[in-house]
């Protein structure tokens, strides 16, 4: 889907579909009026003669937020098609809300035989938000109803969406230049929410150790990124003791894969991001139940957000150095898989107490960090489908941020409210490394039941005292279950926005 933004004239504007915005009111006794056009849709309607407000005057589009009415050939327009889509109450109007309203537009526009459409309700904005943080959002909306992932289908595939072309509309006045930008911006970061979502989707059959570093290789070469990927040898002659030892019951050959982007002078340090990448995680030794353990194919999520966000912030040509680190294996029970009880020594030189080999990701995590180390980060990020008990704690609305630097975590919280892909800070006290403790080794890997997903940022905490550095459990944000089952895409708008900030010039 190709998008542009640009100034329209709505009377003239020629389109397969021009989409208005409508409002309502409040009337003095508090209910709700009759609907309203936002400015585009006024002066269509004008030219219209009031074809469109007689058709909101019957009532026909409900005053719920994303409800849509479609018109044809509305005389006095040269557009093929109007789309009414509802907004609810203009003061009630909040960042939900408008998405919500984005969705519905959306939703209409993939029934439609149109080729392309026209979105003219770009200045019906919700407060405090900037003209071109809504012209971001409509992108990744449209984007997000959008995607398919059908590849894998051989029957009854639906017909690909008509629609192919979007013209955001700035009317009145013209466009400015901070729009035009974040306009590339989007469309980039969308790409990379894209190629994030399909290598979640993928079976672990398909999506191994070894696909995520061919498709690594191939985003090198498309955007000339360096890349290294280290092998089973490679982590053996490191000391990576923790990371081999969760590979010890998989036939699939482990990987750790290095994607460098440098859009800025090589001098400037880097951001780190390290992802998770279990392909598929059974539990190891200490084997999940059998319900719901084909979502475990979503546990490099982590992986793909990282290679997501490196393709969206070299598809914008970003000023600043970006590196993912992912380490990427299986997670499979076996003759030759850690016990629980097996004690291994990190990369760091530090030794675990293997209690739970379901607590894998912490285990090839740790030894990424240490590695990210030699690339003197300005910060490090770790993504990482990490704990079921982040889900209990926050659900799948936001994803769980700690940090042992707070300006580190303002940040990211801050990029997540920008980009609406939402976290929530919890506490990393040291009071919590005690429950860490154990007889044999210098830590164990898991921390009992009690504030699991804290546990599990205390263990990682271990590896990066020397750093700056916050971790992202995306365990309740990652994937969706249920009839609407698959990858989301998230934490990438986040980690594109929180980059950003990073950019020189300072943006």
């Amino acid at each position: 889907m190709q998008f542009g933004i640009g100034h329209i004239v709505p009377e003239d504007h020629a389109t397969g579909c021009l989409v208005l915005g409508s409002y309502a009111k409040r009337t003095r006794a508090g209910k709700a009026g009759a609907m309203q056009l936002s400015r585009a849709g006024e002066r269509a309607d004008r030219a219209a003669k009031g074809a469109i407000t007689r058709a909101l005057a019957r009532g026909d589009l409900p005053h719920r937020v994303g409800a849509t009415l479609l018109l044809h050939a509305v005389s006095g327009l040269k557009a093929q098609r109007v789309l009414l889509v509802s907004f609810g109450d203009l003061k009630e109007l909040g960042v939900a809300k408008y998405r919500d309203a984005l969705r519905g537009a959306a939703t209409a526009l993939k029934d439609l035989a149109c080729a392309d459409a026209t979105l003219a309700f770009l200045d019906l904005h919700v407060p405090g938000r900037s003209p071109a943080w809504h012209v971001g959002q409509a992108v990744m909306a449209l984007r997000d109803a959008f995607y398919r992932f059908d590849q894998l289908k051989t029957r009854k595939k639906a017909p690909a969406p008509a629609l192919v072309r979007v013209t955001l509309a700035q009317f009145p006045g013209p466009v400015a230049p901070e729009a035009q930008r974040t306009l590339k911006e989007a469309v980039a970061t969308a790409d990379g929410v894209a190629f994030a979502r399909t290598l979640g989707n993928l079976p672990s059959n398909i999506c191994t150790p070894s696909y995520l570093a061919d498709e690594a290789r191939k985003l090198a070469k498309q955007f000339k990124l360096d890349i290294e990927v280290l092998e089973r040898r490679d982590m053996d002659k490191l000391g990576m003791g923790a990371l081999v030892s969760v590979t010890r019951g998989s036939r699939e050959a482990p990987k750790l894969i290095v994607l460098k982007y440098r859009g800025a002078e090589r001098k400037a340090r880097p951001i780190v991001f390290v992802g998770k990448g279990i392909t598929f995680d059974t539990g190891g030794i200490s084997l999940k139940p059998a319900g719901e353990m084909d979502e475990m194919k979503f546990d490099m999520s982590g992986a793909g957000s990282v290679l997501g966000a490196l393709r969206a912030l070299a598809g914008m040509r970003a000023p600043l150095n970006a590196i993912g680190v992912i380490p990427a294996c299986e997670n499979m029970p076996g003759g030759g898989a850690s016990k629980p009880g097996d004690i291994v020594t990190t990369l760091s030189g530090q030794t675990v107490e293997v209690l739970n080999t379901d607590a894998e990701g912490r285990l090839i995590l740790c030894d990424a960090l240490t590695y990210a180390e030699r690339f003197n980060p300005e910060v490090i990020v770790d993504i990482a489908t990490l704990t079921g008990a982040c889900v209990i704690a926050l659900g799948h609305i936001a994803a769980g941020v700690f940090a042992n630097d707070q300006k580190l975590a303002d940040e990211l919280l801050a990029a997540g409210e920008d980009a609406w892909d939402r976290c929530w800070q919890l506490p990393l006290w040291e009071d919590y490394q005690e429950q860490l403790r154990s007889n044999f080794a210098d830590m164990a890997n898991i921390g009992g039941r009690p504030a699991g997903s804290i546990t599990a940022a205390s263990f990682l905490a271990r590896f990066t005292r020397k750093q700056r550095w916050a971790h992202l459990d995306v365990a309740g944000t990652a994937w969706k279950s249920g009839r609407e089952k698959g990858s989301t895409g998230r934490p990438v708008p986040l980690l594109v926005k929180f980059a950003l900030r990073h950019a020189k010039p300072a943006r």
